[in-house]
């Protein structure tokens, strides 16, 4: 069996994919699975155990790009696919299978993707509350129980989930090490990795002032902070660094905009601990075992949340949260403001 997964744009959403590859090779471990992927999250499928290769879509994001698609999807056709996975909902995410001419193309109904794919599903939320469920129900025949109700990995193999298929990501020591001599960093003893950007926006973020105090109070028991972003989180990196005294903030390192993915995910599995926004490097730091603390605002961790034993979360059960806007609608941000880092720091500390 030879089946392509489409996955997602969105880093976090790439991550909990590898759940669907789990449940793939658990059914049958002989099964052959490559990943299509934007350029985004693609380099996350050669870090994901069980998967055999990538392909990058080279489209811009939210872009039709019909001819792009197609000339893939015919590039495609000599790998002979028996299945297609699509986990996107879009119409133009089911494009390539389609063009691929891949005998079965699975996917839930989302926009109108009728005759793109075949084997379309009709989502039931109270079943699949999640995403990592509706991903790995996709794995299965559409009368199958939900995957909370069984586990179908063999005793003893190395991808058995437990009840769930946690994803996993794979880092590489070699390429840490050379990161490490590459940027000066001191990996010894106690590091706290502080990821405070959110893609989504600003109602996911907290506040740079209080992981400030998270990086101080760390860096007072003897430990180093690593900060990790995007580029577009180099503001308010450069804004927790800004608000610590010359003495912490010499054992504070941004690493902002200065990494790639990968590179992120080779330093994070150094860290001992993580302290993260609802993000993609909140997912990340899940996959790779690290103790994690999630700080959620305007979403929530009842659809997507850290897919770890070792991680908590904390957030304010609050009146108006969660509202799953960006931006806050309040003007106050207050599921975020009101969160104070005594909160965070103890649970660093249980």
């Amino acid at each position: 069996m030879k089946i392509l997964i489409v996955g997602p744009a969105w880093v976090g959403d790439m991550v909990i994919a590898h759940a669907l590859v789990r449940a793939l090779v658990a059914r049958d471990a002989q099964t052959e699975i490559h990943v299509l992927a934007p350029a985004a999250t693609a380099p996350l499928a050669t870090r994901m155990p069980g998967v055999a290769a990538s392909t990058v879509l080279p489209v811009v994001h939210g872009e039709l790009a019909w001819r792009a698609r197609r000339e893939l999807g015919h590039s495609l056709v000599a790998a002979a696919y028996d299945q297609a996975i699509v986990l996107p909902n879009t119409f133009k995410s089911a494009l390539v299978p389609f063009f691929a001419a891949i005998p079965r193309r699975t996917g839930w109904r989302g926009e109108w993707r009728y005759g793109v794919l075949n084997d379309l599903r009709v989502l039931d939320p109270t079943r699949y509350p999640r995403m990592i469920d509706r991903f790995v129900a996709l794995a299965s025949d559409p009368d199958a129980q939900s995957p909370r109700d069984r586990d179908p990995a063999p005793s003893g193999s190395p991808l058995a989930p437990g009840g769930l298929f946690e994803p996993r990501l794979t880092a590489d020591p070699e390429r840490a090490r050379v990161l490490v001599a590459e940027w000066g960093l001191d990996a010894r003893g106690d590091i706290l990795a502080l990821c405070p950007g959110a893609e989504y926006g600003p109602a996911k973020r907290w506040p740079a002032g209080h992981y400030a105090a998270v990086a101080a109070d760390h860096v007072r028991r003897g430990g180093s902070v690593w900060l990790f972003g995007a580029r577009a989180d180099i503001a308010s990196c450069a804004a927790i660094t800004a608000a610590l005294t010359r003495e912490d903030g010499a054992r504070v390192v941004n690493l902002a905009g200065r990494t790639g993915l990968l590179d992120a995910v080779d330093l994070l599995s150094l860290a001992s601990h993580v302290v993260t926004n609802d993000s993609g490097l909140m997912h990340v730091a899940c996959a790779l075992d690290r103790p994690v603390v999630a700080i959620f605002g305007s979403s929530s961790p009842a659809f997507t949340p850290p897919l770890s034993a070792t991680a908590r979360i904390v957030r304010d059960e609050l009146p108006c949260s969660p509202c799953f806007e960006r931006t806050c609608p309040l003007g106050h941000t207050n599921c975020l403001n009101l969160l104070r880092p005594e909160r965070v720091v103890a649970e660093l500390l249980h």
